[in-house]
């Protein structure tokens, strides 16, 4: 398949699916994972529709951000951050989807207002209480949403989740426990805190992902195929 049928493939489900949750079919975001894809191949999903990115590395990101400037797509860091590199994407990222830890978050707060900007993140939250995964618990996200509320220079936008492998029935119970902590901090008066993405589903799972109420499905090999280190 190319990258044309795939990509109407996709947003095919996509729409099926939004509508199935009982939505507006515009109501979820195509995040396209570019890792290892080359800006060539990139540019034809563009001209397709895609209009936001994923990117898991920041030195493959900055390789390419003379492109997603041009092109005016929305750039996504969706990999691990380490505080050394955060100097590098601010101003060059519309979403950091990785906030995991009060260290990052001081860091990205310092950076941005040095620079004179206004970092928006999503908390990563590990669902599947895995220990060779990021992402804060949900017993610890009430407390780390309270502590980013005190940085001017970090507002939360909602939360990712990458959930653990499985069947269906076991994913769809993941992304339902991920759409209740969503709902539930909704009504949170903690300030720089608004729960508008709720980012989770990736190429194998991102049906089940929207039917239990994503927002934005990052979505690679489904999109680009299978793909080189």
């Amino acid at each position: 398949m190319t990258i044309r049928d795939r990509y109407y493939t996709i947003r095919e489900t996509i729409e099926e699916a939004t509508l199935a949750s009982g939505r507006d079919a515009g109501a979820v975001t195509l995040v396209a994972v570019t890792k290892y894809v080359e800006v060539e191949r990139i540019a034809e999903a563009v001209a397709l529709g895609v209009t936001s990115v994923g990117e898991n590395r920041v030195q493959e990101l900055l390789g390419k951000i003379d492109f997603f400037t041009k092109s005016k797509i929305d750039v996504n860091l969706i990999g691990q951050l380490q505080t050394n590199k955060v100097k590098y994407i601010i101003n060059n990222v519309n979403l950091i989807q990785s906030m995991d830890r009060l260290e990052l978050a001081r860091e990205v707060d310092r950076r941005s207002r040095a620079a004179g900007a206004v970092s928006d993140v999503l908390i990563e939250v590990n669902v599947g209480k895995e220990e060779q995964k990021g992402g804060v618990s949900e017993e610890e996200l009430p407390r780390f949403l309270d502590e980013l509320g005190a940085f001017e220079n970090v507002r939360v936008k909602g939360l990712m989740c990458i959930p653990p492998p499985g069947d269906e029935a076991g994913v769809r119970r993941h992304f339902s426990r991920m759409k209740r902590l969503f709902e539930d901090l909704k009504d949170s008066r903690i300030p720089n805190v608004s729960m508008e993405h709720l980012s989770m589903g990736m190429s194998g799972d991102y049906r089940a992902a929207i039917l239990e109420g994503a927002t934005m499905v990052r979505i690679g090999t489904a999109l680009f195929g299978e793909r080189n280190a």
